[in-house]
């Protein structure tokens, strides 16, 4: 069979190849990483996080279990209950030794569920958890931060609070 194709895209490649009766096995990628990276990299400046209304709560350590360093969160993305990937509910930045905190993660939490970003399913968080909510689901992306447990692991082993001081400014 001879097949031509001039228009139409991938999706009639793959039609006509598969009813042609060859077999086509395209991989799919989930890339929720790199879309996080982009549609949040203005939150590098913890500036722009204070100026949409992100709030610190203290830094996040966990004996034995890393760090998910200081979250600066939005109550109106709290109460708006709703998962967009431009509005997380937390922005995660680890402190550093010269006072100033950089971007390693967000994370997304909402009360609605089962939730998932992208395919990717969130974690149901049952009462009492850190949020005060009744029950909630939650994920992390560790977007500008390498983590070894995963780029939708809770904690990170190579984060830190060690260097924070002062409260976060």
């Amino acid at each position: 069979m001879r097949v031509s194709v001039f228009a139409g895209g991938l999706g009639c490649l793959t039609f006509l190849l598969v009813a042609g009766g060859a077999h086509v096995t395209l991989a799919a990628t989930n890339n929720l990483t790199e879309h996080v990276r982009t549609a949040d990299a203005r939150f590098a400046d913890v500036k722009k996080a204070i100026a949409e209304g992100y709030t610190p709560i203290p830094c996040a350590d966990d004996a034995g279990g890393g760090s998910m360093g200081v979250h600066y969160v939005s109550m109106d993305q709290i109460k708006a209950d709703t998962v967009d990937i431009n509005k997380p509910q937390g922005i995660l930045y680890e402190p550093q030794q010269d006072g100033s905190l950089k971007l390693m993660a967000v994370e997304y939490f909402t009360s609605k569920g089962p939730a998932n970003l992208e395919g990717h399913l969130f974690n149901y968080m049952p009462t009492p958890n850190r949020w005060g909510l009744p029950g909630e689901y939650e994920l992390h992306v560790w977007a500008w931060r390498k983590n070894a447990a995963g780029d939708n692991a809770d904690w990170n082993m190579d984060a830190s609070c060690a260097a924070m001081t002062a409260p976060a400014k």
